[in-house]
Protein backbone atom coordinates (compact mmCIF):
# COMPACT_ATOMS: atom_id res chain seq x y z
CA UNK A 1 0.00 0.00 0.00
CA UNK A 2 1.55 3.43 -1.08
CA UNK A 3 1.90 5.92 1.70
CA UNK A 4 -0.64 8.87 1.73
CA UNK A 5 1.42 12.14 0.42
CA UNK A 6 1.70 15.08 2.42
CA UNK A 7 -0.11 17.77 0.77
CA UNK A 8 3.00 20.23 1.18
CA UNK A 9 2.85 24.21 1.63
CA UNK A 10 -0.03 26.39 0.00
CA UNK A 11 1.28 28.95 -1.96
CA UNK A 12 -2.18 30.67 -2.53
CA UNK A 13 -2.52 31.49 0.90
CA UNK A 14 -0.88 34.40 3.34
CA UNK A 15 0.59 33.82 6.87
CA UNK A 16 -2.02 36.06 9.01
CA UNK A 17 -0.14 37.89 11.39
CA UNK A 18 -2.02 40.19 14.24
CA UNK A 19 -1.60 43.08 11.94
CA UNK A 20 -3.03 41.75 8.93
CA UNK A 21 -6.04 39.67 10.90
CA UNK A 22 -8.67 42.13 10.38
CA UNK A 23 -8.08 42.08 6.68
CA UNK A 24 -7.96 37.93 6.56
CA UNK A 25 -11.53 37.58 8.80
CA UNK A 26 -12.84 40.74 6.32
CA UNK A 27 -11.79 38.80 3.40
CA UNK A 28 -13.52 35.24 5.40
CA UNK A 29 -16.72 36.85 5.14
CA UNK A 30 -16.98 38.58 1.86
CA UNK A 31 -15.64 42.52 2.26
CA UNK A 32 -12.62 44.08 0.77
CA UNK A 33 -10.66 46.55 3.32
CA UNK A 34 -8.00 49.39 2.20
CA UNK A 35 -6.32 51.13 4.50
CA UNK A 36 -6.67 55.02 4.55
CA UNK A 37 -4.48 57.82 6.07
CA UNK A 38 -5.98 60.65 7.65
CA UNK A 39 -3.52 63.00 7.05
CA UNK A 40 -3.18 63.09 3.55
CA UNK A 41 -6.32 61.23 2.69
CA UNK A 42 -4.97 58.35 0.50
CA UNK A 43 -5.90 54.97 0.20
CA UNK A 44 -3.03 52.11 0.12
CA UNK A 45 -3.16 48.99 -0.69
CA UNK A 46 -1.81 45.66 0.84
CA UNK A 47 -2.35 46.21 4.38
CA UNK A 48 0.58 48.69 6.16
CA UNK A 49 1.00 50.40 9.63
CA UNK A 50 1.98 53.22 7.78
CA UNK A 51 1.00 55.06 5.05
CA UNK A 52 3.47 54.60 2.19
CA UNK A 53 2.60 58.00 0.64
CA UNK A 54 2.92 60.80 3.80
CA UNK A 55 4.66 58.19 5.82
CA UNK A 56 2.06 59.19 8.47
CA UNK A 57 1.02 56.02 11.41
CA UNK A 58 -2.37 57.81 11.32
CA UNK A 59 -4.29 55.56 9.41
CA UNK A 60 -7.21 53.50 9.33
CA UNK A 61 -8.93 49.96 7.66
CA UNK A 62 -11.82 50.96 5.77
CA UNK A 63 -14.69 49.16 3.93
CA UNK A 64 -13.54 48.79 0.09
CA UNK A 65 -16.26 49.09 -2.50
CA UNK A 66 -14.96 46.16 -4.46
CA UNK A 67 -14.90 47.53 -7.57
CA UNK A 68 -11.88 48.18 -9.87
CA UNK A 69 -10.35 48.33 -13.90
CA UNK A 70 -8.37 45.69 -15.04
CA UNK A 71 -4.56 47.59 -15.44
CA UNK A 72 -2.58 44.17 -16.91
CA UNK A 73 -2.66 40.76 -17.18
CA UNK A 74 -1.18 37.70 -18.20
CA UNK A 75 -2.42 34.71 -18.73
CA UNK A 76 -0.44 31.97 -16.94
CA UNK A 77 0.15 28.11 -18.34
CA UNK A 78 2.39 26.80 -16.21
CA UNK A 79 3.09 26.55 -12.59
CA UNK A 80 4.50 23.88 -9.95
CA UNK A 81 3.29 25.39 -6.96
CA UNK A 82 0.41 23.64 -4.83
CA UNK A 83 -2.76 24.18 -5.70
CA UNK A 84 -1.64 26.42 -8.87
CA UNK A 85 -0.84 23.43 -11.28
CA UNK A 86 -4.32 22.74 -10.83
CA UNK A 87 -6.03 25.97 -11.71
CA UNK A 88 -4.29 26.92 -14.86
CA UNK A 89 -4.39 28.34 -17.16
CA UNK A 90 -5.06 30.76 -14.68
CA UNK A 91 -5.29 34.74 -15.33
CA UNK A 92 -2.94 36.83 -12.77
CA UNK A 93 -3.68 40.40 -13.02
CA UNK A 94 -2.88 43.55 -11.30
CA UNK A 95 -6.26 45.73 -11.15
CA UNK A 96 -7.05 49.57 -10.21
CA UNK A 97 -9.33 49.35 -7.08
CA UNK A 98 -11.76 52.68 -7.02
CA UNK A 99 -10.44 53.87 -3.84
CA UNK A 100 -7.29 54.37 -5.97
CA UNK A 101 -4.90 51.80 -4.77
CA UNK A 102 -3.08 49.46 -7.27
CA UNK A 103 -4.02 45.31 -6.10
CA UNK A 104 -2.38 42.15 -7.41
CA UNK A 105 -5.11 39.42 -7.72
CA UNK A 106 -6.42 36.37 -10.53
CA UNK A 107 -9.56 37.30 -12.62
CA UNK A 108 -11.95 34.73 -12.18
CA UNK A 109 -15.44 33.65 -14.82
CA UNK A 110 -13.34 35.17 -17.75
CA UNK A 111 -13.19 31.94 -19.67
CA UNK A 112 -11.67 33.61 -22.71
CA UNK A 113 -8.74 35.87 -21.85
CA UNK A 114 -9.27 37.07 -25.33
CA UNK A 115 -12.21 39.86 -24.00
CA UNK A 116 -10.06 41.19 -21.41
CA UNK A 117 -9.51 44.64 -21.82
CA UNK A 118 -7.25 47.14 -19.75
CA UNK A 119 -9.60 49.58 -18.27
CA UNK A 120 -12.45 46.82 -17.97
CA UNK A 121 -14.72 46.81 -14.87
CA UNK A 122 -14.07 44.37 -12.70
CA UNK A 123 -16.34 43.16 -9.08
CA UNK A 124 -14.35 41.56 -6.38
CA UNK A 125 -15.93 37.83 -5.44
CA UNK A 126 -14.04 35.67 -2.49
CA UNK A 127 -12.65 32.35 -3.10
CA UNK A 128 -11.37 30.54 -0.36
CA UNK A 129 -11.31 33.86 2.05
CA UNK A 130 -9.14 35.49 -0.83
CA UNK A 131 -10.65 38.80 -2.98
CA UNK A 132 -10.35 37.54 -6.46
CA UNK A 133 -12.16 39.90 -9.38
CA UNK A 134 -14.17 39.43 -12.13
CA UNK A 135 -15.63 41.02 -15.16
CA UNK A 136 -18.64 43.16 -13.86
Amino acid sequence: MEAARSAGPRFDTPEVDPFTRTYWDAAAQGRLLVRRCRDCGRAHHYPREFCPHCWSEDVAWEPASGRATLYTWSVVHRNDLPPFGERVPYVAAVVDLAEGPRMMTELVECADASRLRAGMELEAVFRDGVPVFRPR
